[in-house]
C-alpha cells in the first residue's frame, strides 16, 4: 500500500464546550479515493477546514504531503485543490476572470495558464467561459469550480460534496475525472450525500459526533454484514438438490425458499464466484442472482439507524 498523503493523530476541535471533532486519527494512502462520511453535524466540514490548515485545532497533529499544517498552514494550500460545498468561484467576474485570478494565485505564466484551462475546458465541456458566474447553470459552475480546483495539477484534492445539486450527467462526468486522477496518482478526499457513490472509492471512513465509526473498503464494510451478499440461484426443474449439492460441496450455506436456492454471505471472493461458475457450467439452465447490501443500509447499521 502506498504512504499515507495525509497523517491525522489525535486531531480534536472544540468551539467552548462543543466538541466537533474528537480525538480523530486518520491515514489516507497516496493516490487513493478517500471518502469520509457522516451525517450533517458530524464533524465532516470541521475536519477538512484543519486538513487545509483554514481552521486551527484545538489539540493534535496534521501532515499532508509532508507538512505539518499546524505549524505552516499556508505552504500546504499550494500542494492541494479544494472545491468546497459552496463553489468558490467569484461572483461578479466572468468565468474567464476567475481563471485569470486563481492561475496568477497557484503563480501559473499566462501560456501555461491558457493551455491548462483549454484542456480543462474540453474535459469539462465548459465554453461558457465569458459569461459571469452567477448567470451560469449550477451544474456549469460546479463543474467549472472542479476545474478551477486542478488548475494547478494538486496532487492532493479535498472535495467537499461535490455532486449536491447536479444533474446524473454531471455526477457521472465528476466521477469519471476524480478517477482519472487517482489513476494518474492524484490523492482524492471526498465527501458526499450520495452512498452510491462510495463504491467509486477505494476507502471508507464513516464518522459520528466527530469519532471514527469505520474506516476500510468499500468491501470491509459490507463484510461487517453477515448477510452483506444475497445469492438467489434458481435451478431448472427436476435439478434442485443436485444443484444444492453442488453448492454445498463448495463449502456455501445454502437455504431452500420454494423453489429457489438461497445463499447469504459477508463477502464474496473468487472461491465463491468459482463455485457458482461451477454450477452454472454443470446446470447452465441455472439462474443466478446477486445482490449486495446497500452502503446506505450499512451506514444506518454504523450509526444505530439514528441517521440516514
Amino acid at each position: 500500500m502506498s504512504a499515507p498523503i495525509i497523517r491525522v493523530t489525535g486531531l480534536t476541535k472544540r468551539f467552548g464546550a462543543f466538541t466537533a471533532v474528537d480525538a480523530l486519527d486518520l491515514s489516507v494512502p497516496a493516490g487513493t479515493i478517500f471518502a469520509f462520511l457522516g451525517a450533517n453535524g458530524s464533524g465532516k466540514s470541521t475536519t477538512i477546514r484543519m486538513l487545509i490548515g483554514l481552521l486551527r485545532p484545538t489539540e493534535g497533529t496534521i501532515v499532508v504531503d509532508d507538512v505539518d499544517v499546524v505549524r505552516e498552514p499556508r505552504r500546504v494550500r499550494e500542494r492541494i485543490g479544494y472545491m468546497g460545498q459552496k463553489v468558490s468561484l467569484y461572483q461578479g467576474l466572468t468565468l474567464h476572470e476567475n481563471v485569470e485570478f486563481y492561475g496568477g494565485l497557484y503563480g501559473l505564466e499566462p501560456r501555461a495558464l491558457a493551455g491548462r484551462w483549454r484542456e480543462l475546458a474540453e474535459r469539462f465541456d465548459l465554453e461558457a467561459i465569458d459569461a459571469k458566474v452567477e448567470e451560469l447553470p449550477a451544474a456549469i459552475r460546479q463543474r467549472a469550480g472542479l476545474a478551477v480546483s486542478m488548475l494547478h495539477r494538486p496532487r492532493l484534492l479535498f472535495l467537499d460534496e461535490p455532486t449536491a445539486g447536479v444533474d446524473v450527467r454531471s455526477r457521472g462526468l465528476f466521477w469519471e475525472v476524480i478517477q482519472d486522477e487517482a489513476r494518474r496518482g492524484v490523492s482524492v478526499f471526498v465527501t458526499t450525500h450520495f452512498l452510491e457513490e462510495v463504491d467509486c472509492c477505494d476507502r471508507v471512513c464513516f464518522i459520528d459526533a466527530g469519532r471514527v465509526l469505520a474506516d476500510g473498503t468499500p468491501d470491509e464494510l459490507r463484510g461487517s454484514w453477515e448477510a452483506a451478499y444475497r445469492i438467489e440461484i434458481e435451478p431448472a426443474p427436476g435439478t434442485q438438490t443436485r444443484v444444492a449439492a453442488m453448492l454445498a460441496a463448495h463449502g456455501l450455506p445454502v437455504a431452500t425458499e420454494g423453489t429457489t436456492l438461497e445463499v447469504h454471505l459477508p463477502l464474496l471472493e473468487a472461491r465463491e464466484l468459482d463455485a457458482l461458475q461451477a454450477v452454472l457450467a454443470a446446470e447452465p439452465a441455472t439462474r443466478v442472482r446477486v445482490d449486495e447490501v446497500e452502503m446506505a443500509e450499512v451506514f444506518r447499521r454504523l450509526t444505530g439507524g439514528a441517521a440516514a
